[in-house]
């Protein structure tokens, strides 16, 4: 196994773990956006406003984009098991 082989299969994990995490992340920082000018405008600072509709968005955006994440994963893990008997010998 060269150098180069494990940091391309590094940075091919990396590139697949923020592409399964940027759809969630960003619908909890764009709930949470909206979440706060309403709190600013309207002055309410309840905990539980902010947190209750970005779980549901998030949880929402799961299911919208679950049988995509779970398509990119498997894909990686196919790739990964198949070129370990290239990386061993």
């Amino acid at each position: 196994m060269t150098p180069e082989s494990v940091m391309t299969l590094g940075r091919y994990g990396i590139e697949v773990t923020l592409m399964l995490a940027a759809p969630l992340l960003l619908t909890g920082l764009a709930v949470g956006l909206v979440v706060s000018i309403f709190q600013a405008a309207t002055q309410i600072n309840e905990m539980t406003l902010s947190f209750i509709p970005k779980m549901t968005c998030v949880f929402i955006m799961l299911v919208v984009a679950g049988p995509w994440m779970i398509t990119v994963m498997t894909n990686f893990m196919r790739q990964v098991f198949t070129s370990i008997p290239f990386m061993a010998g």
